[in-house]
């Protein structure tokens, strides 16, 4: 049986028309990285949970918005222009869902900061603006040169042990950051100027890894993200296979 994997759609107006989209390098990552089917989740708000029945992982992709300050008491939105309060409404549910269940969750980008948000976490709103720190944002470019490697990360536990190294090199297209970590999320790997780039979650009963870099892109190209995918992938088939025999 295939795998089925998640990944949920931000809302956007296209030619004035509300659309539901997310790239598609994310579901190329899940068919030929994870070896799963990938279904678009709409972002539709709590009625989403009921695709959890008929998935075995959740692949939480970045996205240009960020998350609304008032789901993790930030005050006052520094970009207001920003947020995706249908997609905040939709994702923040099914992880919290998705990880209770024990189902194996992979978060990206945007998708670290949901998760961390969703735990009980907050966020840094601008992370180019505090003393000390790089501009983590993907800059001027072609795409090749946005998504290029930026900067290395020091690296441990769970994703260390994936990668098999505890330094590599990243790419980095973020505005906002993890400020302090939700209970539970461990910290697993730093940029130089100390931004959180990784967090998991030992106590989960299931695979949680959250990167604030994109590794879906050209991820067959690179080995750290040919690893992550892989264990993502069997994370999803440990879960497929004790939830049918459970069913």
């Amino acid at each position: 049986m295939s795998l089925v994997v998640g990944i949920p759609a931000c809302a956007k107006v296209a030619d004035e028309r509300p659309v539901h989209t997310t790239p598609a390098r994310y579901a190329a990552a899940v068919m030929g990285g994870v070896g799963g089917l990938p279904i678009m989740i709409p972002p539709v708000g709590d009625a989403a949970l009921a695709l959890l029945d008929r998935m075995d992982g959740l692949l939480v992709p970045g996205s240009p918005s960020n998350v609304h300050p008032r789901h993790y008491d930030g005050g006052d939105s520094e970009t207001p222009d920003k947020h995706d309060h249908e997609r905040d409404a939709t994702t923040l549910p099914l992880i919290r869902a998705a990880i209770a269940r024990g189902m194996p969750v992979l978060a990206i980008c945007r998708g670290i900061q949901e998760l961390n948000v969703a735990l009980g976490g907050t966020l840094i709103q601008r992370v180019h603006e505090l003393p000390g720190r790089m501009d983590h944002r993907g800059g001027p470019g072609t795409l090749d040169q946005k998504y290029g490697p930026k900067h290395p990360i020091s690296a441990t536990g769970l994703l260390a042990d994936i990668v098999g190294s505890r330094e590599f090199l990243v790419n980095s297209l973020h505005g906002q950051a993890i400020d302090r970590p939700a209970p539970g999320l461990v910290v697993e790997a730093h940029a130089p100027d100390g931004t959180i780039e990784a967090v998991a979650m030992p106590g989960a009963r299931g695979f949680v890894l959250g990167l604030q870099w994109h590794p879906e892109w050209r991820y067959g190209e690179i080995p750290a993200s040919v690893s992550i995918f892989q264990a993502f992938g069997e994370a999803c088939r440990r879960w497929q296979s004790s939830y049918r025999k459970a069913a």
